[in-house]
């Protein structure tokens, strides 16, 4: 049975769809209903023109770099694996998904967030009255516009020196580089929790109640103050994970057993806690993860793709353009331990 995947003609000019992937771009020339009952049902796009050409880019079994660019056309797949490859590495090391209230993907630099302020009395909702008015929350646009900064880093290989390497060995390495992306965009987002976004929003910071000793009632005072947000996720630098870690109030038999048996922190005041070096020394922040930040998107992963399928290795950039965008400032306080 002939596949449609299988005339499909790869080029270059896939890449430079406006506003589209690859992936995309080539979802509209092999588009994935036409596979279901079959054998490829499951597949993307990519995946199947990965079978077309026969290249195996993980286990024992994958082949060498060299094999993407057995013919001019498979060559074309070489940026969307590298690109994969990266992200596949931000998502493994990436803590952001757990502090994101909204991620928004924009075409562009610019770009104004949206914000309401209401006061006490506004957060109420009152009974209304026959006749009379129902209680107003305004929406507006922030003053300021979200910095987004584009953060990479530089491939540096020759084609000769890594054409005979295993896919599944070159895959560390870019996985590597997408480990530092997630890093670098964690601060990025950090610093705004703590600076806020420019538009006067920084962080309400509480100090313990004797300065380099954290206790547990530190901890509930600092809980108290987020009504009527919930303190659901703790970022927090290794010194204060130690310090938290050896309350005795975190050393009970089910906080101690699940992070023996998952690895994961757990804190008893129901709040989730991430370990980051991306939050400065002595210092813990405390949010509302539903309601505190805002991802704003510019671009995905990118690759300089000509130099990529040309096999022009040497100093071909991999970046992401990214910023952050404060919500509800009081959804995020710091703690100074």
């Amino acid at each position: 049975m002939a596949y449609q995947f299988e005339h499909v003609k790869l080029e270059k000019g896939m890449y430079r769809e406006s506003g589209k992937s690859f992936t995309e771009t080539l979802a509209k020339l092999d588009p994935d209903e036409a596979y279901k009952g079959t054998a490829l049902e499951g597949m993307d796009p990519f995946q199947r023109q990965l079978k077309r050409f026969d290249i195996k880019v993980r286990g024992a079994g994958s082949d060498v770099v060299d094999k993407f660019f057995a013919t001019s056309q498979s060559a074309v797949l070489f940026p969307e694996y590298v690109a994969r490859s990266v992200k596949q590495g931000m998502e493994e090391a990436d803590l952001l998904p757990h502090i994101l209230a909204a991620t928004t993907e924009i075409q562009g630099m610019d770009y104004r967030s949206i914000t309401s302020t209401p006061d006490g009395e506004d957060k109420k909702l009152r009974r209304v009255e026959e006749g009379a008015s129902i209680p107003a929350t305004t929406v507006t646009t922030q003053e300021n516009l979200v910095k987004l900064h584009k953060r990479g880093r530089m491939l540096v290989a020759s084609y000769e020196a890594i054409r005979y390497q295993k896919l599944d060995l070159f895959s560390v390495t870019l996985r590597q580089i997408g480990a530092h992306l997630a890093r670098t965009q964690m601060e990025d987002g950090v610093k705004v929790l703590l600076d806020g976004d420019g538009n006067g929003n920084p962080a309400q910071v509480v100090s313990v109640e004797n300065p380099g000793t954290l206790t547990y009632n530190d901890l509930v005072d600092f809980w108290s103050k987020f009504e009527p947000y919930t303190l659901n996720t703790i970022l927090a630098p290794n010194d204060v994970v130690v310090k938290m870690l050896k309350l005795a109030e975190f050393q009970n038999p089910l906080t101690g057993l699940n992070f023996q048996g998952t690895g994961k922190l757990a804190t008893p005041l129901g709040a989730k806690l991430l370990r980051t070096s991306a939050v400065p020394a002595g210092k813990l922040i405390g949010l509302d993860s539903r309601y505190a930040l805002e991802m704003v998107k510019g671009s995905d992963v990118t690759v300089e793709y000509d130099k990529l399928i040309d096999r022009q290795l040497e100093r071909a950039a991999i970046t992401s353009i990214a910023g952050f965008a404060k919500l509800y400032a009081d959804a995020a306080k710091v703690l100074t331990v």
